[in-house]
Parts: structure tokens; C-alpha cells; sequence
């Protein structure tokens, strides 16, 4: 799976238009995605300026100062105890950086590394790295000129830091290594910054440190999921209310008197979703019968689990996604490097660069991830079932036998369902020891980040699947004429059929599925459901 389905080919141009300011407070998830997905503008406000200015004098009053100051005259990991001559103190950060872009493997995805870039940019404007304005200016420039170093996957344990990626950022900022220019080429960073009139980097004391020791690839990665699991959450809401439906399944469980009996706050948000899709629904008006008290109740006694209990499971979800975004905005508030130039002066050696705190989430969140599209697939399972089915054909096919309907679509559903469990077993509890045992415990907050887009990517197309087969069957069930779908899930069902044909004899499906996997991404799907019913949490 792609971990970049979630990326629009054409960028939003009103988010692209907008300008970031850096420094005046912390930044949002919405900022992380602007200017790393949509290349939104970025400017260093004059405070952030004035801060490393004071901090850079800080440091440079270390120069002649014989006790030994981490970063600025030792080496560094195990090699801490060092003293580094004045003389060699800007060799000290060069070499710091060339060693540390050691990373290997195929190319991490633009967005990715725009959102690293910017999010150190976004530490080094706190002025408690020590790093002079000129550094972060230059990091600016590049992200405004659509320079994307070239960052390859593995090479972070999550602390210090993501130590690899970030050099090979830095690298290129001073004029070494490979970029891709704005035409998306692959040329010698050298080359793309005097095309864009921008002069590499020259290091001094602390700045190759600086620009290396954060949480911000795996943040960066975080915030882009928080982003876009949010709409596929939406999205799995509106694949249930469609599958409901179209099983001939009771509305009846997402009451809010019911659901608010357990209060969880997902749940609740998913359930008055699941209602306002279904409100109204011929197809679901059409199996309630009255009882003795005339007032109408459903046949169905009670539905399987994976329709019954949507609210629940998405709702859990849901509450994961909130917890996540929790930790993700105090991270963005942070000022993370080792050693910090602390408010009042000091420079002190700490611990804040381990990525613990981001890494666990990330898992949490595959975990979330993994289950949401397990009862996905369920779901579209039943469909095909003429056990389970409610009388549709077999597979919803036009001519069962001659025609094997969307037989293998659950096929591709169940791999991916079954790849996102395996994508689900945390990276966080996993520690490699490095650096001569001085960096004896790491987060794996990277790994842990990079299968979280392979899982945010596999649940967006195991909920186009189940959205391809429930439209399908909605039709099926609608084809005499007498019934409809309700208003949401009815608007749903045609912008399905934009991108893939009704039921018919077999065709190519893999285009199909592609087309609708697009149009969950885009969120193309939940804007047609809120254009239908409004507002969808």
C-alpha cells in the first residue's frame, strides 16, 4: 500500500495562498498540513528573530569558556567527553551533520520531509536552540521555493531525535547532498539553491546540533494522520449508515437515549451521524412494522455486531483521535534540542528529545486504525453472503456463476484488513541500543510513523470498498422503483456512481476501486453526505 493516497495531486489553492507566521505562538495540526501538503507560505515572526538572536549571543559567550558545554565544545553520544578546540568547533557541527545523514532505503514522501523541515524551523524560532536567525531564515526559504531534500526511510530510532532524517535536511541546506527542485527533479542541492538565489548554510558553534536533535519527522507524520483520519472516520460512519441500509438493518441501537447511557464522547458523535445518514430512509421505514401501542419498531430483532455496533467501535476510535491530537498539539508547543538555552541563560543538557510520547500514539492510533477497517470488511462480507444478505444475489452479481460479482473486491479488503493488523503490533515497545550504549533506550517513534501511513492509506481503500459494495447493493435493492435511500446515503450512492458503474455483468474493477478510494481521500465522500444532511462530525 502507498503511504501517500492521502496526499491531493492538485494542492488546495487557498491553503496554498496562505502565509504561516513562525514564532508568534504554537502551531496547529492545519499548519503542518498547509505548508507540507499544500506548500503554504512561511514567515519568522520578528519575535521568534529577536529570540535566537539572544540566545545565539548566549552561546557564542561559551566560546572561551574552559567547562566543558555539550554541543558547542565536546562531541557528541558517547563521544560527549571530548573537548573540541576553538579552532574546530565549526568542523565539529559540518562533520556532525555529513555523518548523520546516513539514512538508506527508497525516498520518504515529500510531504513528509517538508513537514520535518518545517517543524525544526518551527524549534530553532523558539530561541532556545541557540541557532542564529540566519538558520531558520534559510530553512523558510527552501520550504517557499519547494526545495525537498532528499530524506530516504531508515536511519531514525526515534531519539535523539530523528537524527538522520533531519541531517539529511540539513545537509542540503548547506549545499550538499541531493533535492527535488519545484519541478519535482532530482538535482544537487548545490545547484537548486543558487537557483533560487539562496546561500548555503555555513555552521557555527551548537547549529549543526540545532538542526538534528527533534521529534519532528514522526510529528510531522502524526499530524498529516491526525488530518486525514479524521475524515476517514466521518467516512466510516457514512459506509456503516450505507451498509445498514442496505442489509435491511435497524436503525434503531444509535438512539441517543441508548448510546448516551455509555458515555463516551465518540460514540456519541458517531451514533448522531449514524442517525441523521439514516433519517428518514424508505428502504429503513420499509421493515418496521407497528406494535400494540401503534408506534413503529423494526422486525430486526437485533443486527450482527459490525452494524449494531458502528457507534461503538468508531467511537472508540474517535476518542483514540482526540487522545492523539492531545499529545500532538503539546509537542507543537515544544522547544526540542539537546542541549536548550533556557529562558533565563543556561544551557542544559535534557531529555526531551525522546520521541515516547509521540511514539506511543502512533501506535495507539494503528490499533485504531486496524479495527475501524476490520469491521469494514465485515461488513462488506455480509453483502456478498446470500446466507447473510437479506436477498441480494450471491456476490451481488448481475448472472451468479457466469459472473463472480465483487467476490474478489472482498478479497483485496480482507488482505489489506490482514496487513493492518500486522501494522498494528506497536513499534514503541521495541529499543535497539546505539552510540556505544549512551543512547541506551530509543522510542522507534519513525517506524512507528511510517506504518501508520501504510495504515491510514489501507483504511481508506478497505472503506471504498465496503462503499462501492453498499452502493451496489442499495441499487439492487432500489431497482423496482418503490424504494429509495435515504437523503445522505442517497447522495453518497451518486457520487459513487461518477466514479464506478452500477451493478451489471463483471468488469474491470480495479479502475473502480481506485476511483473511489480517491474520493474517500479528497473526503470528496463526506462533503457529499453533509451536503445532503449537514454538518457530520
Amino acid at each position: 500500500m502507498a503511504a501517500t493516497t492521502h496526499s491531493p495531486a492538485v494542492s488546495d489553492p487557498a491553503r496554498a495562498a496562505r502565509v504561516v507566521v513562525v514564532g508568534d505562538g504554537p502551531l496547529t495540526i492545519g499548519d503542518v498540513v498547509d505548508v507540507a501538503r499544500h506548500g503554504a507560505r512561511v514567515r519568522l515572526a520578528d519575535a521568534a528573530v529577536e529570540a535566537m538572536a539572544a540566545s545565539r549571543a548566549v552561546v557564542e559567550g561559551l566560546a572561551d569558556d574552559d567547562r566543558p558545554h555539550y554541543g558547542v565544545s565536546t562531541g557528541f553520544g558517547a563521544l560527549a567527553r571530548r573537548h573540541i578546540p576553538v579552532e574546530r568547533r565549526a568542523q565539529l557541527q559540518l562533520s556532525l551533520v555529513r555523518s548523520h545523514a546516513a539514512g538508506s532505503g527508497p525516498e520518504v514522501e515529500r510531504e513528509v520531509v517538508r513537514a520535518l523541515q518545517f517543524l525544526r524551523l518551527a524549534t530553532l524560532a523558539t530561541g532556545r536552540t541557540g541557532a542564529r536567525p540566519v538558520v531558520a531564515q534559510t530553512y523558510a526559504a527552501m520550504l517557499d521555493a519547494g526545495i525537498t531534500p532528499v530524506v530516504r526511510e531508515f536511519g531514525s530510532l526515534g531519539c535523539s531525535g530523528d537524527l538522520a532524517p533531519l541531517a539529511h535536511v540539513a545537509l542540503a541546506a548547506l549545499g550538499e547532498g541531493e533535492v527535488r527542485d519545484a519541478t519535482g527533479a532530482v538535482v544537487p542541492a548545490a545547484d537548486a539553491l543558487a537557483a533560487a538565489g539562496i546561500a548555503p548554510l555555513a555552521l557555527r558553534e551548537k547549529e549543526g546540533l540545532a538542526l538534528i536533535n527533534g521529534t519532528d519527522g514522526m510529528l510531522g507524520m502524526l499530524a498529516l494522520a491526525l488530518h486525514d483520519l479524521r475524515s476517514l472516520l466521518t467516512t466510516a460512519d457514512v459506509a456503516a449508515a450505507a451498509s445498514v441500509e442496505a442489509l435491511l438493518g435497524s436503525d434503531a441501537p444509535f438512539a441517543a437515549d441508548l448510546v448516551a447511557m455509555r458515555p463516551h464522547p465518540g460514540q456519541a458523535v458517531s451514533a448522531a451521524n449514524l442517525r441523521a445518514l439514516l433519517d428518514g430512509s424508505p428502504v429503513v421505514a420499509s421493515h418496521r412494522t407497528l406494535d400494540a401501542d401503534g408506534r413503529p419498531e423494526c422486525t430486526r430483532v437485533q443486527d450482527a455486531y459490525s452494524l449494531r455496533c458502528a457507534p461503538q467501535v468508531h467511537g472508540a476510535a474517535r476518542d483514540t483521535l482526540d487522545h492523539a491530537t492531545a499529545v500532538a498539539r503539546r509537542e507543537l508547543a515544544a522547544a526540542i534540542d539537546n542541549p536548550v538555552v533556557t529562558v533565563d541563560g543556561r544551557v542544559e543538557s535534557n531529555g526531551n528529545f525522546h520521541g515516547a510520547p509521540v511514539a506511543y500514539v502512533l501506535d495507539f492510533l494503528a490499533i485504531a486504525a486496524a479495527d475501524v477497517a476490520s469491521m469494514s470488511e465485515r461488513r462488506t462480507d455480509r453483502f456478498l453472503d446470500k446466507a447473510r444478505n437479506e436477498g441480494l444475489p450471491p456476490f451481488l452479481a448481475d448472472d451468479p456463476g457466469v459472473d463472480s460479482g465483487l467476490m474478489i473486491a472482498q478479497y483485496t479488503a480482507a488482505g489489506i484488513v490482514s496487513e493492518l493488523k500486522r501494522l498494528a503490533v506497536p513499534s514503541s515497545v521495541d529499543s535497539i541500543p546505539s552510540s556505544a550504549m549512551q543512547e541506551d533506550h530509543v522510542s522507534m517513534g519513525w517506524a512507528g510513523a511510517r506504518k501508520l501511513r501504510r495504515a491510514v492509506d489501507g483504511l481508506g481503500r478497505v472503506l471504498a470498498i465496503e462503499l462501492l459494495t453498499a452502493t451496489r447493493a442499495l441499487d439492487l435493492r432500489c431497482d423496482a422503483g418503490s424504494l429509495h435511500p435515504a437523503r445522505g446515503t442517497g447522495a453518497v450512492r451518486d457520487l459513487v456512481r461518477t466514479a464506478a458503474a452500477g451493478p451489471g455483468p463483471d468488469r474491470y474493477l480495479a479502475p473502480e476501486i481506485e476511483a473511489v478510494t480517491r474520493l474517500v481521500a479528497t473526503g470528496a465522500v463526506t462533503a457529499a453526505a453533509s451536503a445532503a444532511v449537514g454538518h457530520l462530525a
